[in-house]
């Protein structure tokens, strides 16, 4: 047992919860002041559903003996007979409450873009269903050495595909079929507290160092090259967001900066452990002005992504794994595999034919589930109690009383 290595894996997991409250705050700034609290619920209920689901079947069925590459069984279920036993050079414990803080976060994601209408209860139900029939699975096939897509040598540092794929996938689904805030487009709601999502952003952009350099699962080099190459993606994403914005609406804005850093924090999540800084940097600015255009586009489109949750993590995931399939390189991690750039155009097929599945599956899944949420819940709430805000509604509570 390395103590170096536990160290650093046990306070990277605790890095990638604090990245759950950043969240909320993130979120909850964007939303209008009657819809803050019943918008923190949605980060903050994750943490109990998803932790305890990932105790009672959520490990076994990624990491557990893997069913053809495609689930794990549940001979782990309540994280049985892993007390002692080691992952690498950590414990197994530590090692399953790192990855716990991944499956938490990812259904928390998909909320911004239900924000304001969604019943509560519909989406505890549809949180668990989600994370048991589309986060598992998923994982199973990118991250459990006998999943499929791990065999097929696709490339996923840290969720590209896991987490932001599929979340902004399934963002992107609920969306279309919950339908838009009343009055949308012809109002759009505004941000009831920018200093809020700016303070969000904040504990995202820290967290994300161990949500990526925790990725190596170790206190070594690869965990450097993560972390340099997270600040340099972050930074990449702001700066291209601000140039794009600033040409096009003639003002940079604060919201801007935020949804910028925070694109290209996703962009570089697959790609961390396996690329070089400037790389990391090219990588961040193509997400940054990607994102931007994609969060433009939803207008014309018609859907009502509330807080972007398709247009940052949605397109800035599915950018960042096809272009890890350009940039990744041995010399920077053994364990991996060149890019086009670096002579194996095969990884770039790879890259895609994985993206194409797991988008396609998460988008199927992720709307049956909704269907049966719908008839068993309602998945939104009346028009009366959206014009009141769910905080009262919802929760009865006020964010702001007095």
């Amino acid at each position: 047992m390395a103590s170096g290595d536990v160290a650093w894996v046990l306070v990277s997991a605790a890095l990638v919860l604090l990245m759950v409250p950043g969240l909320a705050l993130f979120y909850g700034g964007m939303v209008r002041r009657k819809n803050v609290l019943s918008t923190f619920m949605h980060s903050f209920a994750a943490l109990p559903l998803i932790s305890l689901q990932w105790m009672a079947v959520g490990y076994t069925l990624v990491f557990g003996e893997s069913h053809g590459g495609v689930i794990g069984g549940l001979e782990l279920a309540g994280l049985r007979g892993l007390t002692g036993t080691m992952h690498g050079s950590v414990p197994t414990l530590a090692f399953a409450s790192f990855q716990m803080m991944f499956a938490v976060i990812t259904p928390a994601l998909i909320s911004g873009a239900f924000a304001e209408r969604m019943k509560f209860s519909a989406y505890a139900l549809f949180a668990v269903s989600w994370s048991t029939l589309v986060y598992d699975p998923v994982a199973h096939w990118v991250w459990n050495e006998h999943g499929w897509l791990y065999r097929l040598s696709a490339l996923d540092f840290a969720g590209g595909s896991v987490v932001h794929a599929t979340a902004g996938i399934a963002a992107l689904v609920v969306a279309k079929v919950i339908g838009p805030r009343l009055r949308y487009p012809q109002e759009r709601p505004l941000p009831h507290d920018l200093t809020m999502t700016l303070t969000g952003a904040g504990l995202l952009w820290f967290g994300w160092f161990g949500f990526n350099a925790g990725s190596a699962l170790g206190a070594n080099a690869v965990a450097a090259t993560a972390f340099v190459n997270t600040q340099l993606g972050a930074s990449g994403g702001a700066l291209a967001w601000i140039l794009v914005e600033w040409r096009h609406r003639k003002k940079p804005t604060a919201l801007g900066v935020a949804s910028g850093l925070v694109a290209g924090l996703v962009a570089i999540t697959p790609a961390a452990g396996f690329v070089e800084p400037w790389a990391a940097t090219l990588l961040g600015m193509a997400s940054g002005a990607a994102c931007y255009g994609a969060v433009l586009v939803k207008y014309r489109l018609g859907y009502d992504d509330s807080l972007d949750a398709f247009g940052i993590h949605g397109v800035g995931g599915i950018l960042g794994a096809v272009l890890t399939g350009l940039f990744a390189t041995q010399a920077v991690n053994a364990d991996a595999q060149n890019g086009l750039f670096y002579g194996n155009a095969r990884q770039l097929g790879v890259q895609v034919i994985g993206l194409v599945v797991v988008c396609l599956y998460a988008a199927v899944v992720t709307y049956v589930l909704l269907l049966v949420v719908k008839r068993i819940t309602g998945l939104r709430v009346s028009d009366s109690d959206e014009k009141e805000g769910l905080d009262t509604t919802q929760h009865g509570e006020d964010g702001y009383a007095g």
